[in-house]
């Protein structure tokens, strides 16, 4: 496998967030793999591409990805855009390695995680993702505390995934990371309990995470620029578009 782009973390809301990781999908039709992590500028909720919308108080986006509503608000995102072809698309589910990948950095702050295997499913909801434990997802003291979800088109993939870290109070059933670890007091300062700073931390993983992938820093192509507010007109700052299902 060759080396991912790394693009610069960041927040925005959720239409701009679907909107850019759109474009990286685009990017990887044309051979061009990347990683991004990001937060939401706002709670926000994001629907599987074939949910139903439902209205709520909270904001909400509809995902090019599949899989049930994620409340994004303190947690991390990741986008991953990954070419068609065996070099970067091989037996194993990227849903699997990058979670395993997520269990290992959280090992190394003493958090002990479990990526669920075929046999262990649970669906505890129906309408949230984070209340159904499916295979390759991983747990922290039974919780589901990461999901992810997949697009593929014309061979190439995208894969989002949430790390649920904090309690939200628009999903209160839902606790995180730091809610459920027990964690060393030297170590905490990777996650408190959502403090002012709560954005910080979420860098703080998603550096650790960074790491564990061959990455080279980039930036967004200009193509992917141009692209990026026709595709937000298009699709997910269009009502006509989100409400379609």
């Amino acid at each position: 496998m060759g080396s991912l782009r790394l693009l610069p973390f960041a927040e925005a809301d959720g239409p701009t967030n679907m909107a850019r990781d759109e474009a990286l999908l685009e990017s990887a039709e044309r051979g061009v793999a990347s990683l991004r992590f990001y937060t939401w500028s706002k709670p926000t909720i994001s629907l599987g591409y074939f949910q139903k919308h439902q209205a709520g108080r909270v904001p909400w986006v509809r995902r090019s990805t599949g899989g049930a509503a994620i409340v994004h608000h303190h947690e991390l995102t990741y986008a991953l855009a990954l070419p068609a072809g065996k070099e970067w698309q091989g037996r194993e589910s990227w849903i699997c390695r990058f979670h395993h990948r997520v269990r290992e950095a959280l090992a190394d702050i003493g958090v002990k995680s479990h990526v669920v295997v075929c046999g262990e499913e649970k669906k505890l909801g129906e309408f949230l993702c984070f209340l159904h434990q499916t295979a390759g997802d991983l747990l922290v003291e039974g919780a589901k505390v990461a999901g992810s979800a997949q697009r593929k088109r014309k061979g190439a993939l995208l894969q989002h995934g949430s790390i649920l870290l904090s309690r939200s109070e628009h999903a209160p059933m839902l606790p995180g990371i730091d809610d459920l670890a027990s964690v060393e007091a030297s170590d905490r300062r990777a996650f408190p309990q959502c403090t002012p700073a709560f954005r910080l931390d979420a860098r703080h993983l998603a550096e650790r995470l960074a790491a564990r992938f061959t990455t080279e820093p980039g930036d967004w192509t200009t193509e992917e620029i141009r692209r990026i507010p026709a595709i937000l007109e298009e699709k997910y700052a269009n009502p006509a578009w989100n409400e379609k299902r």
